[in-house]
């Protein structure tokens, strides 16, 4: 397994590693603005992807890496799924992988033969370790989840992933469902974007890959939410404390056909900010008061599939405070 293959560096040795060219302080606030009124909530938005910058590691990917290490070592069964079969594409999608790190992020990844470090943590990886799911290899380099869907008579279908840090959705639960199965729930999704949306996957060349982002508001700054839609999310109880307290969750997503297998590759990335990260950006007012405006304008389908029904008011407010510099 790859536990057993995985080694960690001595300490002199991860003395001797180059030191990473990205900050090690905290990234600035606000990686992506969705929020920003330049697009719609709910709107697909997809944009081309230079894939110069398909991945994007940040000062925390250490901490991310830990985590998910321990997510894919603790809770396998609900973080990483394959389909029979599907070995042949993960690989494709572990070598674009490390093809994109090792090249783009040499301060980052050192590759001797088929062996892999991540220097921010000394982990070392055998990339060839066949009693290991590839998409479970891909997981422990990069902070990003990724998600292969394959072409089928029903449409494109989940067959493997590796999702550690889940919006509100249960891997368990979508995993084998197709793109309209995987978006019931949005929406104006079945009424609105179901055939957009398959057009753009049955359409997508291997050198257009697209990429997009989206928001929604959480009580806490945990990057694994498994929970359901149907479930609510643990608020706290006092509003007043919601600008220190709330945080704005941003999805960075990316689409693009692997070029072997034809499959589709998607990767999400989870970027989590504070309220409090409005103040210390240097729109952040702006900032503010775009996010309200957007939530104000969310109808009560909107409200309930982004668990805001109940909270909207209180967030709407803090925002305004934000905003108005209060």
């Amino acid at each position: 397994m790859l536990r057993a293959n995985a080694r960690t560096l001595e300490p002199h040795e991860a003395m001797n590693l180059a030191a990473p060219t990205l900050a090690e302080a905290d990234s600035a606030p606000f990686a992506h603005t969705p929020f920003d009124g330049s697009r719609k909530a709910f709107s697909i938005g997809l944009a081309p992807l230079d894939l110069a910058e398909w991945i994007e590691p940040d000062a925390k990917l250490a901490a991310s890496l830990a985590q998910r290490e321990a997510l894919i070592r603790d809770k396998r069964d609900l973080v990483l799924r394959e389909e029979p079969g599907t070995r042949a594409s993960q690989r494709e999608a572990l070598e674009l992988v490390v093809d994109h790190i090792t090249t783009r992020y040499p301060d980052l990844y050192r590759l001797e033969g088929r062996r892999l470090t991540v220097l921010p943590t000394g982990r070392s990886f055998d990339l060839d370790d066949e009693s290991e799911s590839p998409l479970a290899i891909a997981g422990h380099l990069i902070s990003d989840d990724l998600l292969i869907l394959t072409r089928t008579d029903a449409g494109y279908r989940l067959v493997a992933a590796v999702l550690c840090f889940p919006s509100a959705w249960s891997l368990a639960d979508r995993f084998g469902q197709t793109l309209n199965g995987l978006h019931e729930a949005v929406p104006g999704y079945q009424s609105k974007l179901a055939k957009v949306m398959n057009r753009i996957f049955e359409n997508l060349k291997v050198d257009q890959p697209v990429w997009r982002l989206n928001w929604s508001i959480y009580p806490d700054d945990e990057l694994h939410h498994p929970e359901s839609k149907e479930r609510p999310r643990d608020w706290f109880d006092d509003p007043a404390n919601l600008a220190p307290e709330a945080f704005v969750r941003c999805e960075r997503q990316t689409l693009r056909r692997m070029p072997v297998s034809g499959d589709m590759l998607f990767t999400v990335r989870i970027h989590v900010d504070p309220f409090d990260a409005f103040r210390r950006h240097p729109e952040g007012r702006a900032l503010a008061a775009s996010l309200r405006e957007q939530i104000l304008g969310l109808d009560a389908d909107q409200l309930a599939y982004k668990a805001l029904t109940e909270h909207r008011d209180a967030v709407a407010s803090a925002l305004e405070r934000i905003a108005e510099g209060r």
